[in-house]
């Protein structure tokens, strides 16, 4: 009994080694580290959260967001002021140059073109301006338009200023223009395009959507577009 117990003994060792030298058989890979997210902001005071805390604007509110979600975000860079038209913006960016040097960065986000309408620019010279800031954003991307999001320019007649300050159906229609434009170019360079203007358009119904100068978005409303981007923003990673 021994004998026979000494050679399935035997035999077991046998296949065992067998199965461990045969090449055919390759242990799992393991798991790549998780990728480490930082975010560069791009816009003006919409970007910026102008009359909110820095830490209640929407690109913080998305790194937050992510964090939830167990993601390691390393940073948050915001390049973006209030009064910022497309020429500042760029203007910004290329100043910002040596800073940045040739960071790629996983999330870029672009809001730009409310002061091009506000100060009276028109949507033609307006649409080659954000084609080129476009580019700029997918370079800082790495090229990978899916990390690329556009938001579309908030419609500020829907807030107590706006309904006192010239024709607010006037802004509106104006407004309309500039985001056919964004949307357009957005569409057609492959990025991801959110519409936020529609959240914007409830501030009147709303207050709690408008900032306490009457003019900006609150902190409520950058969380409402962070809700509406995070699906996308989570699907590109």
């Amino acid at each position: 009994m021994k004998n026979l117990l000494l050679v399935f003994g035997l035999m077991a060792s046998a296949l065992l080694l067998m199965c461990q030298s045969d090449p055919s058989i390759e242990p799992p890979e393991p798991a790549p580290p998780a990728e480490k997210l930082d975010i560069l902001a791009l816009g003006d005071s919409y970007t910026k959260g102008e009359s909110v805390p820095w830490a209640n604007n929407f690109p913080n509110q998305l790194a937050d967001s992510l964090k939830k979600d167990g993601r390691e975000v390393s940073g948050v860079r915001i390049i973006a002021q209030t009064g910022w038209r497309t020429d500042n913006l760029r203007n910004a960016i290329e100043a910002a140059g040596a800073s940045i040097g040739d960071s790629t960065f996983s999330i870029v986000t672009l809001c730009i073109g409310v002061n091009n309408q506000y100060q009276g620019g028109t949507p033609e010279l307006y649409q080659p301006e954000f084609e080129a800031l476009l580019q700029m954003a997918i370079e800082r991307a790495g090229g990978r338009k899916e990390r690329v999001f556009v938001l579309s320019i908030p419609d500020w007649a829907f807030t107590p200023y706006g309904q006192n300050f010239g024709d607010p159906a006037q802004t509106s229609q104006e407004i309309d223009q500039f985001n056919a434009i964004n949307r357009a170019v957005s569409l057609q360079a492959g990025v991801q395009y959110l519409d936020v203007t529609a959240i914007s358009r409830m501030g009147l119904d709303r207050p709690v959507l408008v900032a306490s100068d009457g003019l900006h978005p609150s902190a409520q409303q950058y969380k409402e577009w962070v809700t509406a981007l995070l699906p996308a923003v989570r699907a590109s990673l």
